[in-house]
């Protein structure tokens, strides 16, 4: 058990941290992750530390000479973590001074954890958002890929689990498209908001020993430099930006699973999904499993809690730095890997399922063809609401003689209004249908083919 006058901030403390404690104020198991920004962070604050003549240009050498060093053991594996080491950065600099010595204490001069701590997390933040977005736009250009691929499919669209009108398999995929796009942009303006520079911030009052902030934000490319030292180490704004952000994301992942985890099932059969996404069964031979998607549609209760979680933490905190905020980094690191992952199997469940066309078009029914019917009767000048009780009494007449809505007889249409004449025959005719649907977001071929130009081009816009 480590003294507290062998911790960082040794001195002030004497005797030994209680276990227990200590376990509880480690971070070291999570923030590991943080090791390379670390690195790259304090290179960029030693140089600022020659600049202001704090360091002389040995010491920096030196000074850095031993970071690269610990870079190098860190991407091998094989850079030793103490039992002692409380977190991720207590790691780098005990091990620095292991390679220089004593000049490695004056590397933390004039910054604090919490400009350091927040500085970092805004680094791995960065480049993860990177990442993610990647993986976002691959998605959705696979739904696009398939929507162009199959445009001509059409089968059952849905409102309340109940058939509700045919639309084309190509317009389903593309309104989970259009949805994650919006991901996608609110991913990019998270990463505009992160790409604020904290560091020269100090504890909360600032830097005292004119470090130049300008050079720390060039060297560690920010886009702009935190305006007070107070908010800058206790805000986590974009901390909460970004869980919610992934919250909307999980959100229209497991909608997108539960649709097709039931078009799936027997009972639906319109798509039958890879054996490479899907397990089987310990008892029952017979089960191919949609695990795949049921663990997308899971991790969205993961991440809606880490976001909750952290919205708690934050309610109550008092102004500047608090350690309740060492939480952060736990909830930011385990939806990043969340993400990372339910992506990219997202990705291959989509690229790799094949659709069942015959199931599909044998669940079109011409019951789906009654709002048809109405505008049938519209186009003839009855009044829509007139025309909707109108079709209700023609389906109601067709469940109680046991027949499906295209069989009853002209004269059945007939004894309903006269305006139904021999001519409806041509309503029910689904092709003909969704073909109706020309207006802009409408299902007709043409209507979807421009929908996904539009997505494209949107995603275009925002890699630029």
């Amino acid at each position: 058990m480590a003294s507290e006058g062998d911790k960082l901030y040794g001195g002030r403390l004497v005797g030994s941290l209680d276990p227990i404690m200590e376990k509880l104020n480690a971070s070291i198991l999570v923030d590991q992750r943080l090791a390379e920004v670390d690195i790259r962070e304090s290179i960029a604050y030693a140089k600022a530390l020659e600049k202001a003549g704090i360091l002389s240009r040995a010491e920096l050498d030196k000074i850095i000479s031993g970071l690269e060093k610990i870079s190098e053991e860190y991407s091998k594996g094989s850079l030793m973590i103490s039992k002692t080491d409380e977190d991720i950065h207590t790691t780098i600099e005990r091990r620095l001074k292991e390679i220089i010595g004593d000049v490695a204490g004056k590397l933390h001069t004039g910054r604090s954890r919490n400009d350091q701590v927040v500085t970092d997390l805004r680094l791995l933040m960065k480049s993860s958002i990177s990442m993610l977005s990647t993986h976002l736009q691959q998605l959705i250009r696979t739904l696009l890929e398939r929507a162009s691929a199959e445009i001509d499919v059409i089968f059952p669209g849905y409102t309340h689990m109940q058939r509700a009108q045919p639309i084309r398999w190509s317009h389903f995929l593309v309104s989970h498209a259009v949805a994650l796009t919006r991901d996608s942009e609110r991913l990019m303006e998270v990463k505009r908001r992160i790409n604020v520079l904290p560091l020269g911030s100090g504890a909360l009052a600032g830097n005292p020993l004119n470090i130049d902030r300008e050079f720390l934000r060039k060297e560690l490319d920010f886009s702009s430099i935190s305006i007070n030292s107070m908010d800058a180490v206790s805000d986590r704004d974009f901390v909460v930006e970004f869980l919610s952000t992934a919250s909307l994301i999980m959100i229209h992942l497991s909608r997108l699973s539960e649709d097709l985890i039931m078009y799936n099932t027997k009972e639906f059969g319109f798509i039958t999904l890879s054996d490479s996404y899907c397990t089987g069964s310990s008892l029952m031979p017979q089960k191919k499993n949609p695990d795949s998607l049921e663990l997308i549609r899971s991790k969205a209760g993961r991440v809606f809690g880490r976001t909750t979680g952290l919205f708690m933490v934050l309610k109550g905190l008092p102004s500047a730095y608090n350690k309740d905020l060492q939480e952060d980094k736990e909830a930011v690191i385990d939806v990043m890997d969340t993400l990372n992952a339910v992506l990219q199997v997202t990705t291959g469940v989509i690229s790799t399922l094949q659709i069942n066309k015959d199931a599909m078009e044998r669940a079109l029914s011409s019951d789906m063809l009654a709002t048809d019917l109405a505008n049938y009767l519209v186009r003839k000048g009855m009044p829509f609401r007139q025309a909707h009780m109108a079709v209700g009494k023609a389906v109601h007449l067709a469940e109680s003689k046991g027949v499906t809505l295209n069989h009853l007889s002209t004269e059945d249409f007939k004894s309903i209004t006269p305006m139904m004449g021999s001519d409806i025959s041509q309503v029910f005719n689904h092709q003909h249908s969704v073909e109706q649907y020309t207006s802009p977001g409408g299902t007709a071929k043409s209507s979807v083919t421009t929908q996904i130009e539009q997505v494209k081009e949107m995603l275009k816009r925002q890699k630029e």
